[in-house]
């Protein structure tokens, strides 16, 4: 079987877990009364987010050696790291590119590759094959958060949000998940929406809100558009562990239409 059930022994590894949409699967998971461990850069910030209430591993999705602690003794891994789709601070430059070089990153993406820690192709593609490289073969599920447009990258507005490759990379990381032998559930959200506040979009600019009114719609196939909330990412993430519906599976999510009273996972799920 490849879903979990509530138990003391089913720790799940959350890696991003100090994301917008990463401290809401922590928030889940707690309340289901699942043990969790995070993966973090930041110990003290961690500990402060989340008051002593996960265990706290220290390493770095980009660098595989400090890696193999986290993954003793895990169930599940939930992977909601990312960084952002334009040259920004979280790409943390050794020297900030000047214009000649952004316009010429536009041409070629893999130009900033030597100039960053954090971008795209070491976080999305480079990071997840270092994850699924070390973690345990008898994993229950890795969940992987990637995005809308990966199969419509010469669509409008895809093909602007995958100027500096963001989308190439998430591909990649995709497919060595799908190709890695472990059982797998990767989840494409639309343009994310409520909070916590933690990526540098125009929809965190204007602090956008579904103000929890609109429905949660799967569909496989990349054909949605629209805006996610982060907070239904998150429990997608979460309750997908459960189903074995989920299992081997890609598909998008966005958020359309009148909401129901209760959001029934197993119902979406088994839809898929």
């Amino acid at each position: 079987m490849n879903t979990i059930e509530n138990s003391p022994e089913n720790v799940i590894l959350v890696i991003g877990s100090t994301g917008g949409v990463g401290q809401l699967v922590v928030a889940k998971l707690l309340e289901k009364g699942l043990p969790v461990r995070i993966l973090t850069r930041d110990a003290e910030k961690a500990t402060k987010m989340f008051n002593d209430k996960v265990e706290i591993a220290i390493g770095n999705i980009c660098e595989p050696s400090t890696l193999t602690a986290a993954m003793a003794n895990i169930t599940a891994i939930i992977c909601c790291t990312g960084t952002s789709a334009f040259p920004s601070d979280r790409w943390e430059f050794y020297q900030t590119p000047n214009i000649i070089e952004l316009g010429m990153a536009l041409f070629n993406p893999q130009f900033l590759e030597d100039k960053a820690k954090n971008t795209p192709t070491k976080v999305d593609t480079q990071g997840v094959i270092n994850l699924i490289t070390v973690a345990p073969q008898n994993l229950t599920r890795f969940v992987l958060v990637s995005s809308c447009g990966i199969l419509r990258k010469q669509q409008f507005p895809f093909t602007i949000l995958n100027l500096f490759g963001v989308l190439d990379a998430k591909e990649k990381g995709e497919q060595a998940i799908i190709n890695s032998g472990l059982p797998y559930t990767i989840i494409r959200p639309g343009r994310l929406t409520d909070g916590p506040y933690t990526s540098y979009d125009l929809n965190t600019l204007l602090q956008a809100t579904t103000q929890g009114k609109l429905n949660v719609v799967l569909v496989t196939g990349d054909t949605l558009s629209g805006d996610t909330s982060r907070i239904d990412v998150a429990a997608s993430c979460v309750e997908s562990l459960f189903y074995e519906s989920c299992v081997n599976k890609v598909f998008e999510i966005v958020n359309q239409g009148d909401r129901q009273t209760t959001i029934n996972w197993q119902n979406l799920f088994s839809q898929l």
